[in-house]
């Protein structure tokens, strides 16, 4: 089995057809990002490379078939997680060729039904303390860039941005006025979000230098320096960088400012379902059901909690 997936055009039209109908759902209909479409694009082509050594196509792989394919995972040495990925992957697009009777075979049957991955801790990822961030968020603003870069960041920890929310943030999405972004999250859910002083102090510091980044009609608010919306990537290589310059201790990467953002409300306010709210999820569990919260509720667990958006006393 290769370390690498192939290419989903290597793959004869028998694998690859069902690849990329359910990959035109995850696109069109569940609105899913690139990346993640992608990535699921890459875990089947991977997989569809081990089972041609066993069937003819998709609707030849049988539950035997699944079990070897996951055994083999595990000699690779990969990690629980990952398998179970990879696993969840496949059980995903049966369920799409099974809701969309694309399988033609009337006694058609799931094969991935009851196949699961090795068990797994379910651990969070680590947060910076208050401090921490703090001393991440003293950046000099002497440079256009380190502007641009210090209100990316005040602007994810106040608003527990996820990284796609920030680079799809567009100039109407700001109301500076009232404090508040609207963002779009998974599956092009809106929210409207709390935005601290610290954060809006930073972002008006940007739009006054942001003309010098923009090309006519540009509606991104954070710009790279070529004048294009800046790309994930470049926002998690300046994070890092930031992360660096500051002295952190450990790694600085974009969800890393998005959980500090959940961990330091939560112990705050002991509020789960605004944290919930303001993250966009429908749970902090994969067992607790979602519960709406009206936004004035939000803004005030906000405004009382979190350590940059108190008001000032002076």
């Amino acid at each position: 089995m290769s370390e690498d997936p192939p290419n989903i055009t290597q793959l004869s039209d028998n694998w690859r057809t069902p690849i990329m109908l359910f990959s035109d759902y995850l696109k069109f209909e569940k609105q899913y990002s690139a990346h993640t479409v992608n990535q699921y694009v890459s875990q089947l082509s991977f997989a569809a490379l081990y089972f041609n050594k066993l069937c003819d196509d998709w609707f030849g792989v049988q539950g035997e078939h699944i079990r070897r394919y996951s055994m083999a995972l595990r000699s690779k040495q990969l990690s629980g997680r990952t398998i179970s990925l990879k696993l969840s992957c496949i059980r995903s697009l049966y369920k799409f060729l099974k809701a969309k009777n694309i399988a033609e075979q009337s006694h058609y049957h799931n094969p991935a039904v009851g196949i699961k991955g090795p068990k797994f801790a379910k651990l969070l990822p680590k947060n910076l303390d208050v401090d921490q961030m703090a001393r991440l968020l003293e950046i000099p603003d002497d440079e256009p860039l380190a502007i641009r870069d210090k209100a990316m960041m005040e602007l994810m920890y106040s608003s527990g941005l996820r990284i796609s929310e920030l680079v799809g943030a567009n100039m109407q999405d700001i109301s500076a006025a009232n404090g508040e972004i609207l963002v779009r999250g998974k599956g092009n859910k809106e929210r409207l979000i709390p935005v601290g002083k610290k954060a809006l102090d930073a972002l008006k510091k940007w739009l006054t230098i942001r003309p010098q980044f923009t090309k006519p009609d540009e509606i991104a608010v954070f710009l790279s320096s070529q004048k294009n919306r800046i790309s994930i990537r470049q926002v998690r290589l300046r994070m890092q960088e930031w992360g660096i310059k500051q002295g952190i201790s450990s790694q600085v990467h974009p969800h890393k400012l998005r959980h500090s953002f959940a961990s330091h409300i939560l112990e705050s306010s002991g509020d789960l379902r605004a944290v919930q709210e303001l993250l966009g999820h429908s749970s902090l569990s994969a067992t607790q059901v979602y519960t709406h919260l009206d936004f004035q509720h939000l803004a005030k667990v906000y405004d009382n909690t979190h350590p940059r958006a108190k008001k000032r006393t002076d």
